[in-house]
């Protein structure tokens, strides 16, 4: 469930005026008014969270489980196979 961040459109108590975050389902209504004063509210735009990393994700044993092919630059146009199937060597004519 996504968390929605609600700020008051003019007088309201500190709760509302400094804005606060309220965790909703999509399917529920946006909200109008503060839950502690009653003040008009309305949602703020915000930035989205993100998970960074997930190199855990892209070992080699997991990229040759997954039927992927991962290669590394051993020289100018020549790669060498670090994971999964294909030839060992790819180098330019």
């Amino acid at each position: 469930m996504p968390i929605y961040t609600y700020r008051s459109t003019g007088t309201g108590c500190a709760h509302c005026r400094e804005g606060f975050d309220t965790l909703q389902k999509l399917s529920d209504a946006e909200l109008n008014a503060c839950p502690e004063c009653g003040a008009a509210v309305r949602k703020q735009l915000s930035a989205p969270a993100l998970a960074i990393g997930g190199a855990h994700l892209l070992s080699e044993k997991r990229i040759g489980e997954k039927g992927f092919t991962q290669y590394r630059k051993i020289g100018k146009g020549v790669y060498e196979k670090t994971a999964g199937k294909g030839p060992d060597i790819i180098q330019g004519d």
